[in-house]
């Protein structure tokens, strides 16, 4: 399948996953839906790598990359995520997604040694006005809440689905290093969410929370949409691009992905945004799109 056509695909499936797993949020604790997630579709892409006649055992060299990637993708980001989801607009956690496009360089300057450039300074300034902009309000009354004796779950919400970015991006640069390792991106994906399904299931004992299955259709139906389409198509496609045109180019979806999910939030979570979180979105997604313009190569990427 052609690199455009997977990029299309995994643009339209995260595009509508923030809100499906608005479906997942309730009766069942995040970290339970996290871990009936990525065990479905490890099981899913296992039973896949069986009928193509793969052998599923892998070395330790490459199983300790695999568990590195499975904690930081499957774990770490997705635990937060749903959990932000409970106090963020499903919209908005996409729009945070997007700063992915720093945290990537930065962390190729940490474990590769690839220098940063004028553009993504300039262009993480102008995201970080955009955020400021597309928060200021909320964070105000959150801090107002706060002081009035609150909650102020907002600013929660917020620091989850930031902690969720960055342990993206890291999960982002390990994949390199599994690709090294290994070249079968099904198998790789398979034993990734196998490793983070397990540490989350373990996390679930140690903090006391309970496994229970819900009786709601959306539920199911978004488990189902989740498991299947936003973690074995859209992340097979994901990594598969980041192994043809490396990780700097494949955060493109970064740029689309938060227009699908904000202009879903608008029609199915009656999210209406105001002015100064109208223009925060624009010059966040407007500084990943400059981010990304220039085509220098990157230590991390690999051709076929």
């Amino acid at each position: 399948m052609s690199s455009p056509i997977l990029f299309l695909i995994a643009c339209l499936i995260w595009g509508s996953t923030f809100f499906a797993i608005t479906l997942q949020l309730g009766d069942v604790p995040p970290a339970v839906s996290v871990v009936y997630r990525f065990a479905l579709s490890a099981a899913v892409l296992f039973a896949w790598c069986l009928a193509r006649g793969d052998r599923l055992r892998m070395p330790w060299r490459v199983q300790r990359w695999m568990l590195l990637q499975g904690c930081a993708t499957f774990g770490i980001s997705y635990i937060c995520t749903y959990t932000s989801e409970q106090y963020l607009v499903s919209g908005l956690v996409a729009v945070l997604f997007a700063l992915m496009v720093f945290w990537n360089p930065i962390l190729n300057r940490m474990f590769f040694g690839t220098p940063l450039g004028w553009r993504t300074w300039s262009a993480g300034a102008v995201a970080i006005a955009g955020v400021s902009l597309l928060f200021y309000q909320s964070i105000g009354d959150a801090w107002a809440e706060i002081r009035s004796g609150g909650n102020g779950h907002f600013l929660l919400g917020l620091v989850l689905a930031l902690t969720a970015t960055i342990a993206s991006s890291v999960g982002n640069v390990v994949v390199i290093k599994v690709r090294e390792q290994s070249p079968n991106v099904l198998l790789t994906m398979a034993w990734s969410m196998l490793w983070g399904s397990l540490l989350v299931a373990l996390w679930v004992l140690a903090s006391g929370q309970s496994f229970r299955l819900p009786h709601g259709l959306p539920y199911w139906g978004g488990l189902l949409y989740l498991s299947l389409f936003g973690s074995v198509i859209a992340f097979a496609a994901y990594f598969t691009l980041i192994h043809r045109i490396g990780s700097h180019k494949a955060v493109y979806i970064g740029v689309v992905t938060p227009v699908i999910s904000v202009l879903l939030s608008i029609q199915l979570e009656h999210y209406r945004p105001g002015l100064l979180e109208w223009l925060g979105m624009i010059l966040c997604i407007s500084s990943v799109a400059w981010a990304l313009k220039s085509d220098s190569p990157s230590p991390s990427t690999s051709t076929d």
